[in-house]
């Protein structure tokens, strides 16, 4: 008879005698995987696939790289009438001239670290900024026929434009009357620039960089500053009024819409105590002209250079900690907070053709849209770290730069034509049984799923299988996958009319029914344990939603002891059980004392993880406890499974010790004193006397070892003197003594006896 068919029979009195073990019985009912919101969504993996904040999956729109740079960083772009992007870049200094058809042409190499900012006129001139210490050069293509131009080795001729002697230039903006802005670092300046080359400080600030500008419809110029995050407007003859001071310290882009809203993001920790460099300052030294190691820089007043050091070398990422949030600015004055990240780091705002607000973050290269408060949708995830600036492309799309790598990508203005989504492998934890899928929709969609039973799907899964769709529509199709532990489901969206959407992904499985585990079982003689309060209101088994759920009502793997209190007269039995199912289990007690071949039970339908009961139950000997653990609750009739352990040995003595032939005498001065102790079970632990009602004395047993079941015990005690009495009671004193005598067993069990020595 197999171990498991002897454990059935033991449960009859557990009222189980009616099940049958079931080899390959599945688990608690049917469990669902539930995918449908952004959280769970964005584990998994999109090509042309944008997620909705509110959760599904649509189409993105299409995303292209046009060029890729030799330069690490992009900083700003602006497109011409003829759609040419121009590229403001870093490391190395370059301007460059990219063709709606990607064709790449260096226009400008200066000889600062990087080119910051840039502007193009109507006229296609190119304004470009340099740092650190850097000017604003004016780049205009070079006289002569278009074929002279392309066999020069330089087509376009660079001239010093302004100089604002300031150490670091931000960014610079044309106005309507080819009147330029110059955003200026280290002491927090605009200048106007005027198209005869005329220029003033047009604003002064107390703040120490003026970050980022932009226009609004009414000619209004829009300043965002470092160091206390301001946004202000400031009217055509340079008066200046905050308009808002966000939480964040710097303003890090600005964007205006037609109807004058201001959008602003802004990005740091503000630090009272300190001046932090704005998001991406690095230190390099001249020798190296390279980027400093990436790392927050923290000085105590106006960033000026430490000895040996030059600045700027800014660099996406660095000096900005705590996320990032866009505000909007109503044409009333009135603020409002529009979306915010812990992750992302937002470097450019702009608009699709749509006139939906579109923010560049970092450093993970994402594109969202924002439709309104706390309502995004992650739209690209870019081949580089961070999207820095956007510019108008061609036929309503947008050209979108990055840094880390410096490329030129062109978003929109149509969706992808198809695209496809990957969700995250989903672990059941146990091999299972895959049934039917079920779909939330619209459009041209198709959906795929996968099985294995390694954790990476590139390790010998099966292959994609198609479902069928109109069935998952309808409620459930098969997904016809192998038995498992891990699935994996795909969709592809393809372009059309209505437009492919999908909502919700939900798929059912059964996972394999495995027996229970018993870990441990801990007996403690002469303890009682105390009842532990029940904790309700778990999620019923199956219900769960999402990956890593779906698990059932059952109990933790380990559990805390429960209050033991010290009780001779008990026995407290505990232990530790788990089903990998997380079904609900039943215990059944039983006991076996040394030599018996049969198990008696002692209870059987208990759900706690503890048992005590009268150890009075038990005659004096050794024995072993055994627990078996039943997943009966969670199961059909017969098709239970079940586990057994068994503790280690254990004794139980409740018997006290026999005192016998105690014998005192008068020997002289002193009282000699004889005894056995004996015990049936185990050995004598110790002995002790007392005499005419003292402290209790140790006494050893003759041989001095105490280890054995009978002691015998033969010792002396001086005769106590008697102390002086008052005369009328002095006749009445006598000599009699008082022995008095017990002994322990092993187990603490007593015996006591005593005995009267007369005096003469």
């Amino acid at each position: 008879m197999t171990l498991a068919r002897k454990t059935l029979a033991l449960l009859s009195a557990l009222t189980l005698s009616t099940f049958a073990l079931a080899a390959f019985a599945f688990a608690e009912g049917t469990r669902t995987w539930e995918q449908s919101k952004f959280e769970e969504l964005t584990k998994g993996t999109a090509k042309g696939i944008a997620l909705h904040s509110e959760g599904g999956l649509e189409l993105a729109p299409a995303f292209k790289a046009l060029a890729t740079t030799p330069s690490t960083y992009i900083w700003s772009i602006a497109s011409d009438s003829a759609g040419n992007v121009y590229a403001a870049a870093g490391s190395p200094a370059r301007v460059y001239r990219i063709t709606p058809d990607g064709q790449s042409t260096t226009i400008f190499e200066p000889q600062e670290l990087q080119v910051q900012a840039l502007v193009v006129d109507k006229n296609g001139i190119v304004y470009a900024a340099t740092a650190p210490d850097g000017k604003v050069y004016r780049l205009e293509p070079a006289k002569g026929t278009a074929a002279a131009q392309a066999a020069a080795k330089a087509s376009w001729t660079a001239s010093t434009y302004f100089d604002p002697g300031s150490k670091y230039i931000w960014d610079i903006v044309l106005d309507s009357a080819g009147a330029l802005y110059v955003a200026t670092g280290d002491h927090g300046e605009i200048y106007k620039v005027s198209p005869n080359g005329q220029h003033s400080l047009f604003f002064q600030s107390d703040e120490v960089h003026i970050r980022v500008l932009a226009l609004d419809p009414k000619g209004n110029l829009i300043a965002g500053s470092d160091g206390s995050g301001l946004v202000y407007r400031i009217a055509p003859n340079g008066e200046a009024f905050v308009l808002y001071s966000a939480p964040k310290k710097e303003i890090t882009a600005l964007a205006i819409d037609g109807a004058g809203n201001i959008y602003a993001a802004a990005a740091g920790e503000k630090h009272p105590a300190s001046t932090m460099l704005p998001m991406g300052i690095m230190l390099a030294t001249p020798a190296q002209n390279q980027p400093a190691p990436a790392g927050n820089i923290n000085i105590t007043a106006a960033p000026t250079a430490p000895a040996g050091l030059m600045m700027p070398f800014p660099a996406p990422g660095l000096g900005a900690t705590g996320g990032s949030e866009i505000y909007r600015i109503a044409p009333d004055g009135a603020p409002s907070r529009l979306w915010s990240s812990h992750e992302d780091l937002v470097y450019a705002l702009g608009f699709d053709q749509h006139g939906r607000l579109l923010a560049g973050t970092g450093n993970r290269g994402h594109i969202f849209a924002i439709n309104g408060v706390d309502d995004f949708t992650d739209l690209i995830k870019a081949s580089a770290t961070q999207i820095t600036a956007f510019a108008a492309a061609p036929g309503g799309g947008l050209y979108a730069s990055s840094s880390n790598l410096g490329k030129v990508f062109v978003l929109g203005p149509g969706p992808e034509f198809v695209g496809t989504y990957e969700s995250d492998v989903f672990d059941a934890h146990m091999f299972s049984l895959w049934g039917r899928a079920s779909v939330r929709s619209a459009g041209n969609v198709e959906l795929y799923a996968r099985s294995g039973n390694v954790d990476n799907p590139d390790r010998n899964w099966s292959r994609w299988t198609r479902i069928n769709f109109a069935l998952a529509l309808a409620g459930g199709a098969e997904l016809n996958v192998p038995p498992a532990r891990f699935v994996q489901w795909k969709a592809v969206l393809h372009a059309g009319n209505p437009a492919p959407c999908v909502d919700d992904v939900l798929l059912n499985y059964l996972p394999k029914n495995v027996a229970p585990e018993i870990d441990e079982i801990i007996v403690q003689p002469g303890y009682h344990y105390q009842p532990i309060p029940h904790v309700t209101g778990s999620e019923p088994s199956g219900q769960g939603q999402g990956q890593g759920q779906g698990q059932g009502q059952g109990q933790p793997r380990f559990d805390p002891p429960p209050p033991a209190v010290r009780d001779r007269d008990s026995v407290g039995v505990r232990w530790s059980a788990h089903d990998d199912n997380d079904d609900q289990l039943v215990y059944a007690v039983y006991y076996r004392g040394d030599g018996e071949s049969r198990w008696l039970l002692l209870k059987n339908d208990l759900t706690d993880r503890y048992y005590s009961f009268d150890a009075s139950l038990l005659p004096d000997g050794s024995y072993t406890v055994k627990v078996v653990a039943s997943d009966a609750p969670s199961h059909s009739p017969g098709e239970a499974l079940y586990a057994e352990r068994v503790s280690a040995r254990f004794e139980v003595d409740t018997t006290a010790p026999v005192i016998d032939n105690l014998t005192a005498t008068l020997d002289g001065k002193q009282i000699h004193v004889r005894f056995r102790a004996s015990d049936s079970f185990s050995p004598i632990k110790r002995a002790e006397y007392s005499l005419d009602g003292g402290d209790w004395q140790f006494v050893e047993p003759v041989g001095q070892l105490s280890d054995s079941k009978t002691e015998s015990y033969d010792f002396r005690v001086a005769v106590p003197q008697p102390e002086a009495a008052p005369a009328p009671m002095a006749e009445n004193t006598t000599n009699d003594h008082v022995v008095v005598v017990r002994a322990y067993d092993r187990f603490d069990n007593l015996a006591t006896a005593k005995t009267v020595l007369r005096g003469k």
